[in-house]
């Protein structure tokens, strides 16, 4: 898949429990595997939901966080340096 392209795996009807079943060029392109945890978000317009893995957005979170903290100590190390002056 090219970066900044939809593609469009086909249709799905939703089940009489709301179960969808994710196309397998699909589940073989993102590599999504039974059992694999997955958060479904919406649109704001609420015309649309999207499927994703729930560790990626750990993954995500915790760069964030790492980031933050980095942000952190050097803002600290900056204080002090001024602070000595």
């Amino acid at each position: 898949m090219k970066p900044h392209t939809l593609n469009v795996y086909g249709t799905v009807k939703v089940g009489e429990r709301g179960q969808v079943v994710i196309p397998a060029e699909a589940r073989k392109e993102f590599g999504i595997k039974t059992g694999d945890l997955m958060l479904v978000i919406g649109t704001p317009m609420k015309d649309g939901i999207a499927l994703i893995r729930a560790e990626a957005v750990q993954e995500m979170i915790s760069k964030i966080s790492m980031g933050l903290a980095v942000t952190d100590v050097n803002k600290e190390r900056s204080s002090k340096k001024k602070n000595r002056r």
